[in-house]
C-alpha cells in the first residue's frame, strides 16, 4: 500500500509543516510506502497527483486551502487509475471539507485517515479544467481577486463577504445565456453560483439541498435588482431560502452552458479561471474520498 502526501507549506497560517510528522506517523499504521511532496508554485499539487495515478498509489492526501484541494482534484480526474483522496484543510474557507464534515482542525482532519471510511463524491468539469466545489460569475466573484492574503489570514471567509459586499452595491449585471437540463434561461443577472455542495464561501447553507453526490450542479441566478432589494437577500442567503426569492432562479442540472456577449472571467473554486463561453458537466460519484464514519 503507498500514499503520497502533498503538502503546501504555506497554507495554514504558515504552520503546514507542523502536521506532516503527525500525518506521516497515521499513514504509517495503514500504508508500507508514504511519500511526502512539497508544492513550491502553482501546478505542483496537480502534476503530484497525476504522477501518483500514474505510479498506482492507493491514497493521495493533499494538505492545503482550497486551492491546493482544486490542483489536487485536477491531478487525479479521470485518470484510468485514482487514488483515495484525504484533505486537509489548511486554508482560509475550506469549503469542501465543510461540505464532506470532515474537521477543520488540521490533527482532527489527520485522525479520520484512521478509519479508511470512504465516500464517492460528485466533481464538476468545466471545459479541460475540475472543480470540487462550486463556480461563480459576476462582480462578488471576481471582486474575491482582490483580497489580499494578509487580509484572508486575518479575517478568514469574512474578507471575502466584505469585498463582495461593496462589489455588490456598486457592480453592473452582466447579461448571460443559460443552457441547462430543463431548457435555457437569459437576462442579466449580478451573479450566478453554480455548487455542487451546500457549503459557499464559507456559508454552509447557501444551498441546503446540495448533497456532494447527487449527479447535480445547484445553480442561483441572482438578478438585476435595487440596492434596497439586494439588501433584503442577505436574511435568506444566511438561511439557506435564497432559491424561494421572487428574485433569484434556482436551476437543478447535471450540465451548464454559459455564454455572454462579453468575456467575463468566471471564478473557479475561489480562483480566476477562464472567460466566457463554457460548457461544465458534473461528473458523477468520480472520487472516493475519505470522510468521518457515520458515528462522528
Amino acid at each position: 500500500m503507498k500514499a503520497m502526501i502533498i503538502l503546501n507549506p504555506s497554507s495554514g497560517k504558515e504552520k503546514a509543516t507542523d502536521y506532516a510528522e503527525k500525518m506521516e506517523e497515521t499513514l504509517r499504521e495503514k500504508y508500507d510506502d508514504i511519500e511526502i511532496r512539497r508544492t513550491e508554485k502553482e501546478g505542483d499539487a496537480a502534476a503530484f497527483a497525476t504522477e501518483a495515478c500514474i505510479a498506482l498509489y492507493d491514497a493521495v492526501i493533499a494538505m492545503g486551502g482550497d486551492g491546493t484541494i482544486n490542483e489536487a482534484i485536477n491531478g487525479v480526474a479521470e485518470q484510468a487509475h485514482r487514488p483515495a483522496l484525504g484533505i486537509i484543510p489548511l486554508g482560509t474557507v475550506n469549503d469542501f471539507a465543510r461540505a464532506l464534515n470532515i474537521p477543520l482542525d488540521p490533527y482532527e482532519a489527520i485522525s479520520i485517515l484512521d478509519e479508511q471510511n470512504l465516500q464517492p463524491v460528485d466533481i464538476g468539469k468545466i471545459n479541460e479544467d475540475y472543480f470540487a466545489n462550486v463556480i461563480a460569475i459576476g462582480a462578488i466573484a471576481e471582486a474575491s481577486y482582490s483580497v489580499s492574503p494578509e487580509l484572508k489570514t486575518r479575517l478568514g471567509s469574512l474578507a471575502y463577504f466584505m469585498e463582495g459586499a461593496k462589489s455588490f452595491l456598486s457592480g453592473d449585471a452582466i447579461n448571460l445565456r443559460v443552457e441547462h437540463e430543463n431548457g435555457k434561461w437569459e437576462g442579466n443577472t449580478f451573479l450566478l453560483i453554480a455548487a455542487l455542495t451546500n457549503s459557499v464561501g464559507g456559508f454552509e447553507h447557501l444551498a441546503p439541498e446540495a448533497s456532494v453526490n447527487d449527479g447535480k450542479f445547484h445553480a442561483f441566478i441572482i438578478k438585476k435588482m435595487s440596492v434596497p432589494k439586494i439588501a433584503s437577500l442577505i436574511p435568506s442567503l444566511l438561511k439557506g431560502e435564497l432559491e424561494e426569492s421572487e428574485d433569484v432562479e434556482y436551476i437543478r442540472t447535471s450540465f451548464l452552458n454559459i455564454a455572454s456577449d462579453k468575456a467575463h472571467m468566471v471564478n473557479i473554486d475561489g480562483e480566476e479561471g477562464e472567460p466566457l463561453p463554457f460548457n461544465a458537466k458534473v461528473l458523477p460519484g468520480h472520487l472516493d474520498v475519505f470522510v468521518p464514519g457515520k458515528n462522528e
